[in-house]
């Protein structure tokens, strides 16, 4: 089997655990959309994950999104960035991302306003909640979450879409559903609020090793990596 068609089988096997865990939820599957992770993976990789039907990809750096934006814009894939940024990147981020899943503070999103004002765009962004208080993760606490959105207002380059967040490791992935739960319970209670008035809003949340959970507690967008590459090393070209 060639790499490339190792990429395809686990993003079918992928796939189909996202789709059984959103029936075993009593959810769509075509609702949860699968954001692959790929700062392991080389810019010749991204043409076999479209290939394999992936749409949307995920970097945690700028300087690495960078490197990869062409091969990204030639395979027809959606850039997002998934890590936290630093403020004198705004003006590089603004130009390159689709989406923002790390927006956990307000000079971050000031920086990136005027930015995106420059650039003539406009941006989703997720607000990262840090639901597990753990000091090594990114976030605002949950209690600061409204104070932050009801800031975001000022800034009208930048689209709230939705909350995310990062359970903490365990080799259980059942241990993260309570992580998970509670920022489901967060974006119900910030359902038709400002600026969420026509719904609730989405949840960023579940990465390899415990999307199956998120998806139980109602993720709309999985972030997974490795589970994608699994065994496909060497990457060709592909033809």
């Amino acid at each position: 089997m060639t790499p490339a068609e190792r990429i395809r089988g686990n993003v079918e096997a992928v796939r189909a655990r996202i789709r059984k865990a959103a029936e075993r939820a009593g959810r769509d599957p075509a609702a949860v959309r699968l954001l692959a992770i790929t700062k392991s993976a080389g810019p010749e990789a991204l043409a076999h994950l479209a290939a394999a039907g992936v749409r949307e990809i995920g970097e945690n750096r700028v300087q690495e999104a960078e490197r990869k934006a062409g091969a990204a814009s030639a395979a027809g894939l959606s850039l997002h960035l998934v890590g936290r940024l630093q403020r004198n990147k705004a003006r590089r981020a603004a130009r390159l991302f689709d989406s923002f899943h790390a927006l956990d503070s307000i000079r971050i999103a000031e920086a990136l306003d005027v930015s995106l004002g420059e650039a003539d765009r406009s941006l989703p962004v997720f607000v990262e909640v840090n639901v597990s208080g753990e000091a090594s993760k990114g976030g605002v606490p949950p209690a600061e979450i409204s104070s932050l959105l009801g800031a975001l207002a000022r800034f009208g380059r930048l689209r709230p879409a939705g909350l995310m967040t990062m359970a903490p490791y365990a080799e259980d992935p059942e241990a993260a559903r309570p992580v998970f739960s509670a920022l489901r319970r967060l974006s119900e209670s910030l359902a038709g609020r400002p600026p969420f008035e026509g719904g609730r809003p989405l949840l960023s949340m579940g990465m390899s090793g415990d999307f199956e959970a998120a998806i139980l507690e109602g993720a709309d967008v999985v972030r997974i990596g490795s589970a994608l590459f699994a065994g496909a090393t060497d990457l060709p070209a592909p033809q």
